[in-house]
């Protein structure tokens, strides 16, 4: 007989070694694996996973609302109309259907496909997913006329299912009710952003016309008189993703009057889409794949492309818009101006990644573009003279397309005959690795000035812009490529532009945004984040752009001084200098507006050095919001900015 070897020295690798965790457990101990973390994000991704089950009922056609509830304790209370959870027994777990969905993964009605023929995804763990990270939570399900009830607690069922006859008044009534609290010993922070959560259940009531969202919340709201207060948005859309598209072109001028809608089903796939063109220069496109918004878009979204393309150069050339002998358009051309939405559910979608950030069916591209390339000819013929206007507009977009390549080629070209060289008022740092390098962009020759003295040399690089750069809402991109010191930053980060953009090839890959902490300075950077979110998206999604959070006042007393970075922490070190002074202690407050200001010594201590510094990351939380947002407040049309700021006026802390 054979023997085999063991090796026992301590640091051996044996089955001892080999942990195998079960049900919660596995949840509780590696929760990002299930919902992505343990930050703000997962937090919210809890209430995600009960919505979205309402979500499948209302695309069975069992469902009409959903109303999701966050009172001032921070419990969530997530209540449907539908069918509601089976109750019967299950017939491998031997207990309630209602104790198998919330206590084991993987199990649902999402897997065979006779509940459900389309959910937003299948992975099987979500509401488990939820009990398991809470610290107690409730099931309550009305059905065929009876209430059920259980309790569970960190993903443990704490009693068994209990039932009671409904009162006549309410004995048709069906649905589920999940109550839950988030288990401080598993998330960071117990903080819910109001706005994230209500962008997302707008979206949600978009993409599903005549389904009804409601969402209160009374989580460290203003108090009113009485004690309580609370927030309350209601999302009903009976035009769904037309409806959409109107809010995205709120801030532009359409070239048509209503958006192109386009809904058909072909094999297992539906298909919905809406599109309008206005007169702006930036393409505003979602994809959504069963209600989940695809960032990185997927095969969705390269159908639409590829049957807009296609239609219009085809359109174009049988109505001799596009003369011939003339190039065909190109993909950018006929996006420039368009807002669109595409929606499709699928019964098995294949998702890139946990987070669903692309839609990866092959089968989708084609089912896509042959239902959008219909319907846009159909409408282009039935409407030649909105035909003729965005057909218009996309060969004055190809004709400033190739003034922009010829831009880009000068630029290219440029580099390859100073051997590459970066620009000369960039100070680059030493270290050629781009993960450990980061890029300071910072406000006027002075600041620039004082951080080249200031910042650690081995790492840091320096660009002083002069003024304020373009404004890239209002430019076409050859205009915003001869403008100096937009070629100064394409060249210094080094990864290209727009959809040649390509992360891979960043010099830096921390770039920060360092302005002075007044109007100007304000401006600046939103011009600048502008600039980056509509030309270098990649740097939002993929994290590499932040925000430097220079010190506002410098507190001194007579035995010490502070560095405030907001009015809060400015009245509380004057109390504190305050006290441990004397009675007759005088406090000093210097306000710091700019940068130049500062020493080099001061600037690196408060504002430069990882050690100490405060860097803001800049992410998207909700990709339409915040394209309407900067359409708003960076395009054209004054009514919406007017509005907008009316609406806005009382959030803001006026500095004194």
């Amino acid at each position: 007989m054979a023997t085999q070897q063991v090796d026992t020295r301590s640091d051996a690798y044996t089955a001892e070694d080999i942990q195998v965790l079960e049900g919660m457990e596995a949840v509780r101990r590696r929760p990002g694996m299930y919902i992505g973390g343990t930050d703000q994000r997962g937090l919210h991704q809890l209430i995600y996973e009960p919505v979205d089950n309402a979500v499948d009922e209302f695309m069975g056609g069992h469902c009409t609302q959903v109303s999701i509830t966050i009172n001032d304790e921070g419990v969530v209370t997530v209540e449907d109309d539908g069918r509601g959870i089976p109750v019967d027994t299950h017939q491998t777990t031997q207990v309630s259907a209602v104790e198998t969905v919330m206590t084991t993964l993987h199990a649902g009605g999402k897997f065979g496909g006779k509940a459900y023929s389309v959910s937003a995804g299948l992975h099987g763990v979500g509401v488990s997913a939820v009990n398991a990270l809470a610290e107690w939570l409730t099931v309550d399900v009305f059905l065929g006329g009876r209430h059920y009830h259980q309790d569970f607690a960190r993903g443990v069922a704490q009693t068994g299912l209990t039932s009671e006859p409904l009162p006549a008044d309410d004995v048709k009534k069906t649905g589920t009710v999940i109550t839950f609290k988030p288990d401080a010993e598993i998330f960071e922070e117990i903080i819910y952003d109001f706005n994230t959560l209500a962008q997302r259940f707008k979206e949600i009531a978009y993409l599903n016309k005549g389904f009804r969202v409601i969402f209160r919340s009374m989580w460290e709201t203003d108090q009113s008189e009485d004690g309580v207060s609370m927030k309350e948005v209601t999302y009903y859309f009976e035009g769904g993703i037309a409806e959409f598209v109107d809010s995205l072109n709120k801030a532009r001028t359409p070239l048509h009057k209503d958006p192109v809608y386009i809904e058909n089903k072909v094999e297992t796939t539906i298909v919905e889409a809406a599109l309008q063109w206005n007169d702006g220069f930036s393409e505003s496109v979602f994809a959504f794949a069963n209600t989940i918004n695809n960032i990185d878009g997927g095969s969705h979204l390269t159908g639409l492309r590829a049957a807009v393309t296609r239609v219009l150069n085809d359109y174009g050339r049988k109505q001799k818009i596009i003369k011939d002998g003339e190039a065909n358009l190109s993909g950018e051309d006929t996006r420039e101006g368009l807002a669109a939405v595409v929606s499709v559910k699928v019964p098995e979608p294949q998702f890139e990644g946990q987070t669903k950030r692309k839609l990866n069916n092959p089968e989708v591209r084609a089912h896509v573009e042959t239902v959008v390339a219909d319907a846009l000819l159909f409408y282009l013929e039935n409407h030649p003279q909105d035909a003729k206007r965005v057909i218009d507009k996309c060969l004055l977009s190809q004709r400033a397309r190739e003034a922009a390549r010829k831009a880009r080629e000068l630029i290219t070209r440029k580099n390859a005959m100073d051997g590459g060289s970066l620009p000369g008022k960039l100070a680059d740092c030493s270290d050629k690795n781009p993960e450990n390098c980061e890029l300071y962009i910072v406000e006027g020759d002075s600041a620039g000035g004082t951080a080249k003295m200031g910042r650690d040399r081995m790492y840091q690089a320096i660009l002083p812009l002069r003024g304020k750069i373009l404004n890239v809402e209002k430019a076409r991109e050859d205009k915003m490529l001869n403008h100096e010191e937009i070629k100064a930053l394409i060249i210094a980060i080094g990864a290209g532009l727009g959809e040649d953009f390509d992360v891979a090839k960043l010099r830096y890959h921390r770039i920060i945004i360092m302005t002075d902490a007044d109007d100007d300075g304000a401006h600046i950077r939103t011009l600048l984040l502008t600039f980056f979110y509509r030309h270098m998206h990649p740097l939002v999604t993929h994290g590499n752009l932040y925000i430097a959070q220079p010190p506002l006042f410098k507190v001194s007393g007579a035995r010490a001084s502070r560095w405030a970075y907001s009015e809060q922490e400015r009245d509380r070190y004057v109390k504190e200098l305050s006290r441990n002074g004397s009675t007759k202690t005088r406090i000093n407050i210097q306000r710091y507006k700019g940068l130049g200001e500062m020493s080099a010594n001061q600037l690196w201590e408060t504002t430069m050095d990882p050690e100490k510094r405060t860097l803001l990351k800049v992410e998207e939380h909700g990709g339409a919001e915040a394209d309407e947002l900067f359409s708003i407040l960076m395009g054209d049309a004054v009514a919406p900015r007017r509005e907008f700021i009316e609406e806005h006026a009382l959030d803001v802390e006026i500095d004194a």
